[in-house]
């Protein structure tokens, strides 16, 4: 029988009514008792790292489930991570790039509902991501999520409140379960020796582009940070308006050694800064670079982790369009 490690981290799988509304209260301990086929499946330890909603998450609480992950990572066969729906797309992009090429699972998953609801999804999602975290094809950061396996690269949060609040971004879903069957359509890529990054440069911000956004707000941005991901309107592109103040603030801050990760607002088919003049000038710019296919998310955690590695610009740039985990698929 295989061995996972339960992390509890909080969110709304683990909460109880409190006079303010939801607050997570349960440990693992306690979210296990309520879905006793698992101990059907599996051995389980359970280790509680935080007890908070995921509106709370910061890269510092990505840091240190790598480090459970990596100190733990020989003691057992797979991982299964309880955490809150909200950020749990970030934390899953960010998880994929800090722990790459593992070959046992490692699961994130949630719910829309307490699992002490009556009308709750908690249980089926937990005992569905045991089933992956004792699968032997299952690999690597995945969500898993009413019944949809996604790539830790490709999941974003698509509905608020419904059941199946999840889905694969410019990717398909790497397997389906129904009735506690597995069926594994894509298997993820690993590698026999896992590499565990534990660096970050939190000095990376995000703003989305709205008409007739100020050039104040991204200078605002770039004199604070070290890279800025800006989500533009369709396949990508800056306005110019009347006064190119928006691409002189570009250019000015990356002549200091700022970068930017272009991408954009529309969910599927990612951006193409070639299409129009207003980002086809951005394309000689080394240190401006272009998002394609990938998920806000993952771009978002994909610098942050690259430039905790390095800082210069060819290797950002290398780093950036070499595919982990199937963030990219198209790269100009």
């Amino acid at each position: 029988m295989k061995k996972i490690l339960l992390l509890g981290t909080g969110g709304t799988i683990a909460s109880e009514m409190s006079p303010d509304g939801l607050t997570p209260e349960l440990g693992p301990q306690q979210l296990l008792r309520y879905v006793p086929a698992v101990s059907q499946l599996c051995e389980v330890d359970c280790l509680s790292l935080f007890s908070i909603d995921s509106t709370n998450i910061t890269p510092a609480h990505w840091q240190e489930i790598t480090r459970v992950l990596r100190d733990r990572y020989d003691d057992y066969d797979g991982f299964v991570i309880s955490h809150g729906t909200d950020t749990m797309a970030y934390t899953a992009a960010a998880l994929s790039y800090m722990v790459q090429g593992a070959q046992k699972p490692i699961i994130l998953t949630g719910a829309q509902k307490p699992i002490n609801y009556d009308s709750t999804d908690s249980k089926l999602n937990l005992l569905d991501a045991f089933t992956c975290a004792c699968s032997n094809i299952i690999h690597g950061v995945c969500i898993v999520f009413s019944g949809r396996v996604i790539l830790g690269t490709r999941a974003r949060k698509t509905c608020s409140k419904s059941f199946a609040a999840f889905s694969s971004i410019n990717y398909p879903e790497l397997a389906n379960l129904h009735d506690g069957r597995l069926m594994c359509y894509i298997e993820p890529e690993h590698r026999p020796v896992p590499r565990f990054y534990d660096k970050l440069d939190t000095q990376v911000g995000l703003v989305k582009m709205i008409p007739g956004t100020d050039f104040e707000l991204l200078d605002f941005l770039l004199q604070r940070k070290d890279a800025l991901v800006v989500e533009c309107f369709g396949v990508g592109g800056l306005p110019s308006y009347d006064d190119d103040r928006l691409f002189e603030t570009v250019r000015r801050y990356t002549e200091e050694g700022k970068f930017l990760v272009m991408t954009t607002q529309v969910q599927n088919e990612g951006s193409d800064l070639s299409v129009y003049e207003v980002g086809h000038r951005l394309k000689s710019n080394r240190r401006v670079l272009e998002a394609y296919d990938m998920t806000t998310e993952a771009a978002l955690a994909k610098i942050m982790w690259i430039l905790g590695q390095t800082k210069d610009a060819e290797e950002v740039a290398r780093r950036f369009y070499t595919p982990v985990a199937h963030d990219i698929l198209y790269r100009g």
